[in-house]
């Protein structure tokens, strides 16, 4: 499952195949599958509890990517970002457009220090002219990273799109555990957060959700370059506790806390110092909304080898179906 939802072709606002993907896995386990105008796919779960929440659990499946700006006299195809680009990641990797066609990323600048943005980077599909390239690629076309599950030591796995297809695999590993929840659950696989949180605004209103939790990548500080964080592969689910989008719910985080310690789900507290989620548009949507996440520590988020611990992500499956079947006195 989780190579067929890495491996699914997905930049933001380009999502009809990870759609797909997505509803043949939750369609025995869903008692109804809606999509928007803008490609959110609403996937509900009636609860029996007798003070049942609505709750949205929102988990943004696009992932980022690059589209075509232009095209050189020479073949060389100019890109912008669709999402975050960190051009120390990705120049000299291999990206894949939609039609398969694989270009590789070069800087306009040169390799020596990386100094310029994204919109110094070209393709190089090796094409011998602009003609040439126009027989495989247009303008406006969008292309993502390359990249398959490859696993590594201690159930830790490396890819493409695991921001946040990591997340989608939990969405829909909890669903299929949950025979019956307390709650009416309502699983969001929610499109365009790489451009701002799209998606989970406008699902919002239409769910219009008593409790909102997203479920989405972290960080992990516990690499040579970055210590200064409190997540960590393998210390279990990250309950977010802020980042730049959102300051969760008290009672949310609490209750996530006393799930875990209940069940023996080894967790950890997640305080990112930027980025956002999904629960920062859900907090303020409507006349405001109670705010949690869910979160997987991961190392490279925003590029071509995401890692995460299967450990961790178990976790975050068992945390997300126990809090779907706790009654929540909030």
């Amino acid at each position: 499952m989780l190579r067929k939802l890495t491996q699914t072709f997905g930049v933001s606002g380009r999502e009809s195949a990870i759609n797909e993907v997505i509803t043949e896995f939750v369609k025995d386990y869903a008692d109804e599958i809606t999509t928007d105008g803008i490609d959110n796919l609403i996937v509900y779960k009636k609860g029996k509890g007798a003070t049942k929440k609505k709750v949205m659990v929102s988990m943004h499946k696009d992932e980022i990517g690059f589209m075509v700006m232009f095209i050189d006299s020479d073949g060389y195809i100019k890109v912008r970002n669709v999402g975050g680009i960190n051009v120390a990641t990705t120049v000299m990797n291999r990206i894949q457009f939609r039609n398969g066609t694989m270009g590789i990323v070069g800087f306009s600048k040169g390799l020596g220090k990386l100094e310029g943005g994204v919109l110094d980077m070209y393709v190089d599909i090796g094409a011998k002219s602009k003609e040439d390239a126009e027989k495989k690629v247009k303008v406006g076309d969008v292309a993502c990273y390359t990249g398959d599950v490859v696993k590594l030591r201690n159930r830790r796995v490396a890819s493409k799109a695991m921001d946040n297809r990591i997340g989608c695999y939990i969405g829909i590993k909890a669903l299929m555990q949950l025979e019956t929840p307390y709650h009416d659950m309502y699983f969001v696989f929610s499109s365009q957060e790489e451009l701002g949180l799209r998606g989970a605004t406008i699902a919002s209103r239409i769910v219009k959700p008593d409790i909102g939790i997203a479920v989405d990548i972290t960080g992990s500080y516990d690499t040579p370059e970055s210590k200064d964080g409190n997540m960590k592969l393998g210390e279990g689910a990250a309950i977010k506790v802020m980042d730049r989008s959102v300051i969760c719910d008290e009672s949310v985080i609490n209750t996530m806390v006393d799930i875990s310690e209940k069940n023996k789900i080894k967790y950890q507290m997640d305080i990112l110092p930027s980025g956002g989620t999904d629960a920062g548009a859900m907090n303020i949507s409507n006349h405001g909304v109670r705010a949690g996440g869910i979160s997987i520590p991961t190392r490279n988020g925003h590029g071509p080898n995401g890692m995460v611990d299967m450990k961790d992500v178990d976790a975050c499956i068992e945390l997300l179906a126990e809090f779907a079947m706790t009654e929540i006195k909030i």
